[in-house]
């Protein structure tokens, strides 16, 4: 891979696509491009399947020159681990990196990865030392939550002493470890993070519009968002908060609109990772632009029974006869995977 390395955007017009496990692949990363996200990560990445070639590693790190800035998002929790990984990436020409230590999937923390790094400070900081050591000062962030459990949140003293490690950005989801994505996030937290540090904080957690996105950023200060289960719906949610910022307004989602991403991203798929895999994945997925659009579990039931890439295209072409529903979009249900 050659690829360039632009500085990466930190401005509240410069919205990113988190890293969404299973789902943030370079198809779906190159349409969310398309439409507005001014950087995206990768699927979080195994230390321990990079340097020991687990399954699927080499997918997650699949790019193109067009698929810049990049960062490469990490898990894991063993320091020596991330030793033997960080030189491999810099090697294939990646330059910036992002901790995962926000995931609360219980499979991960069960390893020691994720959120439950946020209970062991120590661990975490010796982690981001090795990282920082290796791709150098401001090229690694670090995803955190507010702590591991309620009543023992540590975000702020870890985010003074990661900003001294030479961190560059932090991203925030409000919430702890042990609530999951239950709840409401907690905007104000990031609003005193923000204040705490002199680094670039993104805010995370309960994005779920580009209106949703636009308070975020008033409420808190800032530095910029970043969209996951919003974007699993509506792709062209990076372009709306533009808009927003921008005085224009922003329209809702309208079945034309979310046709057209459907077909965008069936074409990137085929050209990017025409398998028998991504195929399944995307017609498993391809009935999320149809959220909160009456007709969606026939619609669902026809992208399933799909075959090949053409009956494919012309199914989800029908997104466009859909009808919105007047109750109001509800993502709860989304809550699944890492970044969201």
């Amino acid at each position: 891979m050659t690829a360039n390395h632009p500085s990466l955007p930190f401005s509240p017009d410069a919205p990113w696509l988190a890293p969404l496990a299973g789902y943030s692949d370079l198809p779906f990363r190159t349409l969310c491009r398309i439409y507005g996200a001014a950087c995206s990560e990768t699927e979080m990445v195994s230390t321990k399947g990079l340097v020991f070639g687990g399954y699927g590693t080499e997918r997650l790190l699949a790019t193109t020159a067009a698929d810049t800035p990049l960062v490469v998002q990490l898990f894991g929790a063993e320091p020596e681990i991330y030793e033997q990984a960080m030189p491999l990436l810099l090697e294939r020409g990646f330059r910036h990196f992002d901790l995962n230590a926000g995931c609360s999937v219980r499979k991960v923390n069960k390893s020691g990865s994720g959120s439950a790094l946020m209970s062991r400070p120590e661990l975490l900081r010796r982690i981001v030392a090795v990282m920082v050591r290796a791709a150098g000062p401001g090229n690694v962030g670090v995803k955190l939550r507010l702590g591991f459990t309620p009543g023992e949140e540590n975000y702020l003293d870890l985010g003074r002493a990661l900003q001294d490690q030479g961190v560059g950005w932090l991203t925030l989801h409000p919430r702890t470890a042990k609530q999951l994505f239950t709840g409401q996030a907690r905007w104000s937290a990031i609003r005193e993070l923000a204040e705490a540090v002199s680094i670039p904080v993104l805010a995370s957690g309960d994005l779920f519009t580009a209106e949703d996105a636009a308070r975020c950023l008033a409420e808190t200060g800032c530095a910029g968002v970043m969209f996951a289960r919003g974007a699993l719906t509506d792709p062209m949610i990076f372009r709306r908060l533009r808009d927003i910022l921008a005085g224009c307004g922003s329209a809702p989602r309208t079945a034309d609109e979310l046709a057209e991403a459907a077909l965008t991203h069936i074409r990137l798929v085929r050209e990017l990772d025409a398998t028998p895999r991504a195929f399944r994945a995307l017609r498993a997925f391809l009935p999320r632009y149809a959220k909160g659009f009456t007709g969606i579990r026939a619609l669902r039931h026809a992208l399933l029974c799909c075959e090949d890439w053409e009956t494919l295209t012309r199914t989800a072409a029908d997104i466009s006869q859909l009808t919105a529903d007047a109750a109001p979009l509800d993502l709860s249900d989304l809550a699944q995977g890492c970044g969201a």
